[in-house]
């Protein structure tokens, strides 16, 4: 019998699920234009690892944050959900460059505020104490 709680506990099933829900997701618009465009699609395809790994890992720390209650690890998975955002400016950006750019500020500045932003909360999460 299919139980969802056992997908959770079980790590390795539920890595199996993200990798294919985002390269599914992606495969469309972003992974088959660009797949005989010799390294553009390994520089989409790191993009694409970030994404997945970033999933994966916000959704272990929302579950551990929901079952432990605390304020360091909902930050921690603030800070994952919010590096997905800046992982997928990066990925519009290494895949349509310049036509989405935000005014003077190119996407890529968007993508990498969004990283140092990650970077300043997980540092927040690291010297809170609870």
């Amino acid at each position: 019998m299919f139980r969802p709680e056992r997908i959770v506990e079980k790590k390795s099933a539920l890595f199996s699920i993200v990798v294919i829900g985002v390269v599914a997701i992606l495969a469309l618009p972003i992974i088959v234009p660009h797949l005989l465009h010799g390294f553009h699609i390994a520089h989409i395809f790191l993009h694409i690892g970030g994404i997945t790994l970033a999933v994966f890992i916000t959704i272990l720390a929302g579950i551990a944050s929901y079952r432990l209650r605390t304020k360091r690890l909902l930050l921690s998975a603030t800070a994952f959900a919010n590096f997905i955002g800046a992982e997928v400016v990066l990925l519009i950006d290494a895949t349509w460059p310049s036509i989405y750019d935000l005014g003077e500020m190119t996407l890529s500045e968007v993508g990498h505020l969004l990283t140092f932003v990650t970077l300043g909360l997980l540092a927040l999460g690291v010297f809170r104490n609870d």
